[in-house]
């Protein structure tokens, strides 16, 4: 697959893919075995998760954020690489209707521990029967409190850790 991304000033890693993000995708690719037809990017800048993955699994996307300079630039990187996908404009996820079969993000940790917890909470809330939640949060940045917290919750793992970043992946119970 060759990918194309436009980026610009005033969002998130705007000069190269963060590592973060690349290492959820990349993790998220080796480990899946199940068909996923639909998949929500919560945070989704702009979008590379979310477009990578809906191409590489043929699956409908949808990209949620709150800047809309980065729904702007997810919406041409749909077009460019091809993606079935929507890009939607919501606060978390006060404009979301649809449950998914994923939900996928690299929250905003700077965002304070609060909205984390909240994208993590209302994303189990939302999956489909069967559904995953799959997340990054780097080791000192919070992984083990939000561990302890959606594992009172769901049944949830650490896939995968490389360089400080922890892969979670979360199922309802």
């Amino acid at each position: 697959y060759n990918f194309m991304f436009k980026s610009d000033n005033g969002v998130f890693s705007k000069n190269e893919i963060d590592y973060g993000s690349e290492f959820l995708v990349k993790t998220f690719l080796k480990s899946n075995k199940k068909h996923v037809n639909n998949l929500l990017d919560v945070g989704c800048g702009y979008g590379f998760i979310g477009v990578t993955l809906g191409k590489i699994l043929n699956a409908k996307v949808t990209m949620i954020d709150v800047n809309k300079r980065a729904l702007h630039l997810a919406k041409m990187n749909v077009d460019i690489n091809k993606v079935n996908g929507d890009c939607l404009l919501s606060d978390i996820y006060e404009n979301v209707v649809n449950n998914y079969d994923l939900i996928i993000s690299n929250p905003p940790i700077r965002a304070g521990k609060e909205v984390v917890l909240n994208i993590l909470i209302g994303g189990l809330e939302r999956l489909n029967k069967d559904g995953e939640l799959w997340f990054v949060i780097r080791k000192n940045q919070g992984a083990e409190s939000i561990k302890k917290r959606i594992c009172e919750l769901a049944n949830c793992e650490v896939i995968a850790k490389s360089k400080g970043f922890w892969i979670f992946c979360a199922k309802n119970q």
